[in-house]
């Protein structure tokens, strides 16, 4: 019964911790239009004042391996807790509509700087209680990859299982034209298949389930800097 009892003054101390947390951030009148950038090639992320146009932190991160990109595109914060140690300390989480990502504490120091994670930002943990300090849920996040938007520095040819900010993209110039009824969720599953088959015949192309450069080009998907 006493162990019980533990528990459960621990969670409302961390509770009441947290709320204390939002509640110092919510009136803090220097931190109330904040956005976070996060540059996955230099593997930079800063926290801007957009009030002052005005960078007020900028810090090292890990970004996804090229076979688990992290999600280019614009996000927000929808949700922030804390992890164990396995994960780092601190999780802030992103409205990507394909996956769970976000931007977190590592377990791994040395990953920091590199194309390390299965697409989350990763960060050290000391930087991301600072930065989780700071920021509030609802706070906007850009993950830039490159100078082709979705496509980030270039095609990559996509198979079934990819996941991300171009299958996306993929899925919603085929349904533009016609060719995709299913849901535009940036994942390359088993019902996707069958409508890359689809198009390939339609238009002549050699049939595979890849996603390469001649299905972009009769997409019509062109790459321009």
């Amino acid at each position: 019964m006493g162990k019980k009892l533990s528990v459960h003054v621990k969670v409302h101390k961390e509770d009441e911790y947290v709320g204390w947390e939002e509640k110092k951030i919510q009136d803090n009148p220097d931190y109330k239009n904040l956005w976070i950038f996060i540059d996955i090639n230099e593997k930079r992320l800063e926290l801007i004042d957009l009030d002052r146009n005005e960078i007020l932190k900028k810090y090292v991160i890990a970004s996804g391996k090229p076979n688990t990109p992290s999600p280019i595109g614009n996000w927000k914060i929808i949700g922030k807790g804390r992890w164990g140690k396995g994960f780092g300390t601190r999780w802030m989480a992103l409205n990507v509509p394909w996956g769970r990502y976000g931007i977190h504490g590592t377990n791994k120091p040395n990953s920091i700087g590199w194309a390390a994670s299965h697409g989350c930002i990763r960060m050290r943990n000391q930087d991301i209680e600072e930065l989780y300090k700071i920021v509030k849920v609802g706070t906007p996040v850009t993950i830039w990859g490159g100078p082709f938007g979705a496509f980030g520095n270039g095609f990559r040819v996509l198979k079934p299982g990819y996941r991300g900010s171009d299958v996306y993209e993929v899925q919603r110039y085929m349904k533009k034209l016609g060719y995709y009824p299913g849901w535009v969720d940036g994942i390359y599953g088993e019902g996707m298949k069958v409508y890359v088959i689809r198009f390939r015949k339609k238009h002549n192309l050699k049939i595979t389930h890849d996603i390469d450069r001649e299905f972009y080009k009769a997409l019509g998907i062109e790459l321009f800097e």
